[in-house]
């Protein structure tokens, strides 16, 4: 599996994983993806800020995050201090028919290989209550359930809130 920064030519590929996705999430219950968000636009901003990766099988693109250090103003009702640099995992997306091959552990692992290029410790990531796949993922890499929040831009959405400190 190849792990590297998206370009804009990985936008349309990209669309389509989110296209296959967004279905399933919906079926599931978990509403944090419709036909809106995440869009092209996003994946653009995502690429010109070099912080979009994506995950390569066979040529294929399977897998993509966002590896930010944007934090949201609500992660402060789990009493986290924002002020605090962290790396913060967005739009993580895998392809439903690569499933089970370790793409989102491989794209959680790149987050913590940018942490540690940046001398940044905290790695931090939020995901919908309903959400099952990831809730037993990120436990699995050492993230700490830090609690419940609600998302101003996604009303009516609960969202869990992750955090891992990386011990240089």
């Amino acid at each position: 599996m190849l792990i590297r920064l998206a370009t804009t030519a990985d936008i349309t590929p990209i669309l389509k994983v989110i296209a296959k996705v967004v279905p399933l999430m919906n079926a599931q219950g978990n509403y944090q993806w419709d036909n809106s968000y995440p869009n092209s636009q996003v994946f653009e901003n995502d690429i010109e800020a070099g912080h979009l990766w994506v995950a390569e099988l066979d040529g294929e693109i399977v897998g993509v995050s966002a590896i930010t250090t944007d934090q949201e103003p609500e992660y402060q009702q789990v009493g986290w201090d924002i002020t605090e640099p962290a790396i913060v995992t967005h739009r993580l997306a895998v392809d439903p028919d690569a499933q089970g091959k370790g793409v989102a552990k491989a794209l959680m692992q790149q987050a913590e290989a940018v942490a540690v290029e940046k001398g940044i410790s905290v790695l931090r990531v939020d995901t919908n209550t309903q959400n099952k796949a990831t809730q037993a993922l990120f436990p699995k890499l050492g993230y700490i359930l830090s609690g419940e929040i609600g998302l101003g831009f996604r009303p009516g959405l609960k969202f869990l809130c992750y955090e891992k400190r990386l011990h240089h």
